[in-house]
């Protein structure tokens, strides 16, 4: 089964189940994947099934933050709630370690001596990384490791 595929059933066990959040959820994913292909005029690879979930969780995060910073804490229970039904569909998070790993691993391929280095590096990095690291963290360490 497709990670395309999964969410159908799931929205049928969680409606079952009495689950509402998942409920909720599950339909802004599955309404966001057929925005992507209509948009593209096609089905979607599990790749770009990957991106939309990436860019949903990107899109609690920055959300997430803004309502700190507006003391909403209600609002920051719930966005937090639903990223991590979003992150149950993504692959396995890479470990910091991991991640510093295969960033080394980025700079050794490309010959990376410096900051000025960085797009080279994240150009290699970011396709081994697609989905199972946050982009902004692994930029962060890029830099770290480089600067």
């Amino acid at each position: 089964m497709s990670l395309k595929e999964k969410f159908p059933s799931d929205l049928k066990d969680s409606l079952k189940s009495g689950d509402r959040l998942k409920v909720s959820v599950i339909r802004l994913v599955m309404a966001a994947l057929k925005n992507k292909e209509i948009e593209k005029r096609g089905p979607l690879s599990d790749d770009e099934v990957i991106d939309v979930l990436v860019s949903l969780s990107n899109q609690r995060r920055e959300s997430i933050e803004g309502f700190e910073k507006g003391g909403r804490q209600d609002l920051v229970d719930k966005e937090t709630a639903e990223l991590k039904i979003v992150e149950s569909y993504l692959p396995e998070q890479l470990t910091p370690e991991e991640v510093k790993e295969k960033i080394r691993e980025a700079i050794a391929e490309t010959g990376a001596s410096g900051a000025r280095d960085i797009g080279k590096v994240m150009k290699v990095l970011m396709p081994k990384v697609k989905g199972r690291a946050d982009g902004k963290l692994v930029n962060e360490m890029v830099r770290e490791l480089l600067g």
